[in-house]
């Protein structure tokens, strides 16, 4: 029986070591693959506050949540899944979809671009009057949507990363990075809605530092605001890009990525960072060229239609 016992012991240790080390790959495989993601999650916390404005303070956090379990059912009930399913039964379609939805990302980073300069026609549309009920109940579904083609995109980014795991390390690791991505934009996203209101509470404070503290945040809020639409917009189009870029690549057309390799390599000289900023910049012309050609086409097509009406 000791004998026995002991045999038995080591076996559990040996499968409970087994486990550790599978969780310690699927938690570096979801780091991996949630820092390729990293150029849509920052888009999507840029993108979320907007639905929030325009509405009572005392529903911003609310809305706020009601947006995240929709993103988490997404991620989780919706995509999770058609991933999964798709990685088993058409695997050689995961780069094409990919590049489809860098293609994507291009097109929106490129339409934020024309729109900057003034030379697109995509005015902030008129809010209706109305039920507050009604309003918030449409912000919440159209962010919701807008979260599902964001979210589709972090989901096949991370699973082209793990593409060549096993299914369920593949669910794993895409159920983490739903998650932890979920939670990590709509805490930040609540933190942005919510700054000012902190910043109103401390400057009524009685210590003139956090008085100082609470009035920076304050009059703070619209330049973070502004550098997270500027950051979001070139993160896409660089994302995009590199998606597009690598992608070629994968299907057999590498003279684009082998250009930009060169470039990186030439102007580095074997400095990492440097590199992978000549990189991130031959990736974002790669994606601002090709995001305002399909930008370009788009508008005539839509242009078009209108004109035949």
């Amino acid at each position: 029986m000791p004998s026995g016992l002991a045999a038995l012991l080591d076996d559990v240790a040996a499968i409970t070591k087994l486990a550790a080390a599978s969780l310690d790959d699927v938690g570096a495989a979801a780091g991996k693959a949630g820092t390729k993601a990293a150029g849509v999650v920052i888009d999507d916390t840029a993108v979320t506050p907007r639905y929030v404005t325009g509405l009572t303070p005392d529903r911003e956090l609310p809305i706020i949540w009601k947006i995240a379990l929709g993103s988490l059912r997404n991620k989780l009930l919706l995509l999770l899944p058609g991933a999964l399913l798709l990685s088993w039964l058409l695997p050689w379609a995961i780069t094409p979809l990919l590049m489809l939805g860098g293609a994507f990302l291009c097109f929106e980073g490129a339409e934020k671009v024309i729109e900057a300069f003034g030379a697109g026609d995509h005015g902030a549309e008129d809010e209706a009057v109305g039920d507050p009920a009604h309003l918030e109940a449409s912000k919440v579904a159209g962010a919701i949507r807008t979260d599902l083609i964001l979210s589709a995109e972090i989901m096949a980014i991370a699973l082209a990363d793990v593409a060549d795991e096993p299914f369920l390390t593949r669910a794993a690791v895409l159920a983490l990075v739903g998650l932890a991505i979920t939670v990590g934009v709509y805490g930040v996203v609540a933190l942005i809605v919510k700054m000012d209101d902190i910043g109103l509470h401390l400057a009524q404070r009685a210590s003139r530092l956090v008085q100082m503290v609470g009035r920076g945040l304050v009059k703070g809020m619209p330049v973070v605001m502004q550098a997270l639409s500027i950051i979001g917009t070139a993160a896409m189009i660089w994302v995009g890009g590199g998606i597009l870029v690598h992608g070629a690549a994968q299907l057999g057309w590498h003279a684009p990525e082998e250009l930009i390799h060169h470039a990186a390599e030439a102007v580095g000289h074997g400095n990492g960072l440097i590199g992978w900023v000549v990189t991130a910049i031959g990736s974002g012309i790669v994606g601002l060229v090709l995001g305002a050609a399909i930008a370009f086409v788009v508008g005539k097509l839509f242009h078009g239609k209108a004109d035949a009406h």
